[in-house]
């Protein structure tokens, strides 16, 4: 006797589903997606029920819901777990400068980048903020992430971070995206502030205050940011309120923060275009994640990407994620970062794929609920305009979702 359930998924041409109980993939597991061919899915209470041949499923489950997928590729929603959704301004002014040569430090160093976004910012009340990150939110939807993390750090105030920090809160109770919030007063020192007071404020003030609007904590270590040493300071606090770390690191030099990070239990380290091999190492032992971004070498229009190949070799968690920001990649898409992966950082499309889901999710400690289509994980699935995996990159540039189904609704 079939049982019933609240839908099923059938018809797919192959389906993506990443199983096998573990948190992460590395190496030679980056390749294997776990294809069912012609597969299905059973969905009830918003949760996968059984995945399977399309033949198995019908056979065992019914439902008054059935999605077609229409012989098309179905494969878990994608994670992004790196962005700056919440802001104010735009800084597409900037292109300009970019295209003469400026580099990011130097437009930084001029009083561009950050300051003009953080200006906009904390002039913006959390209804605008609110306004706008719904909107971004929608696009990114729409593109195929259905989990992602959002940072704080365009307020460099005590209370212009909180603003952020409760917006992100805000968006968590009126999205369908599922958000990861993270506190990152420690993007850049303020005009505003001298150093020594700014680090005081962090580490004695929004560090022990913040921990109940969010879950990690997070620094930018890098020349003109923060030293190695303010790094070690700044985190070791949000280690005594039990935040859970994450760290931007090796963007443009190799200060050695990344080897920090991971003695320190960091969840993930991002950026790495620049990390020596003993660093890599101690984030293989340690279970840091590489989160690589390489939409902003991209958008900066840089030569240098991080190593992917080597840190796969190596054998650490890779995972990818947009950077979403207003100055260094103002993409929605991963599909694109998918896509750069493979023609920049030289990934297969099946190892891209895998890092944009479940080892992104890893990278933010979601990968019980979400990054793979297994039982009792979140029914977050996506329904392409193409057949195979290899598609995704190869039609770079365009969106290829047709339907995104998020908690087991077609959204």
């Amino acid at each position: 006797m079939k049982t019933k359930v609240d839908s099923l998924v059938v018809n797919s041409s192959n389906l993506i589903t990443l199983s096998g109980h573990k948190k992460f993939r590395t190496c030679d597991e980056m390749n294997d997606l776990g294809i069912i061919k012609n597969g299905a899915v059973a969905i009830s209470n918003n949760k996968i029920l059984e995945t399977g041949t399309l033949k198995d499923i019908t056979a065992k489950y019914f439902s008054d819901t059935e999605i077609d997928a229409k012989s098309k590729l179905v494969m878990p929603g994608l994670v992004d777990c790196h962005t700056h959704l919440v802001f104010a301004g735009s800084r597409e002014y900037e292109l300009a400068l970019k295209l003469s040569g400026a580099s990011y430090l130097e437009i930084l160093k001029a009083g561009g980048g950050i300051h003009s976004t953080v200006n906009a910012t904390r002039n913006a009340d959390i209804k605008e903020l609110e306004k706008s990150g719904i909107e971004r939110l929608d696009q990114i939807l729409s593109h195929g992430t259905t989990s992602v993390e959002i940072k704080s750090g365009y307020g460099l105030s005590y209370e212009a971070e909180k603003k952020i920090l409760n917006t992100i809160n805000l968006l968590k109770c009126e999205h369908r995206c599922d958000i990861t919030s993270t506190f990152l007063g420690a993007h850049t020192v303020p005009k505003d502030m001298n150093r020594e007071d700014y680090i005081d404020m962090l580490v004695n003030k929004a560090i022990p205050d913040f921990k109940n609007l969010t879950e990690f904590c997070d620094i930018f270590s890098e020349k003109g940011a923060f030293t190695y040493d303010e790094t070690e300071k700044i985190l070791k606090a949000a280690i005594k309120y039990d935040y859970k770390l994450k760290i931007h690191s090796g963007q443009f030099n190799d200060i050695k923060a990344t080897g920090l990070a991971a003695k320190l239990g960091a969840l993930s380290a991002d950026h790495l275009e620049n990390v020596s091999v003993d660093q890599l190492d101690m984030m293989k032992t340690s279970g840091t994640a590489a989160v690589l971004m390489p939409g902003v070498s991209f958008f900066l229009m840089s030569n240098i990407y991080p190593d992917a190949r080597k840190m796969i070799s190596n054998g650490n968690i890779v995972a990818l994620a947009t950077d979403f920001n207003p100055g260094s990649c103002p993409s929605y898409s991963m599909q694109m970062m998918i896509a750069l992966a493979c023609y920049k950082m030289k990934m297969s499309p099946e190892e891209a794929i895998t890092a944009a889901t479940i080892n992104s999710a890893y990278a933010i400690d979601k990968a019980d609920e979400v990054g793979s289509l297994e039982v009792g994980k979140k029914a977050d699935l996506l329904i392409m305009e193409v057949s195979e995996a290899a598609h995704i990159p190869y039609y770079f540039g365009a969106n290829l979702v047709k339907t995104v189904i998020k908690n087991g609704d077609i959204v």
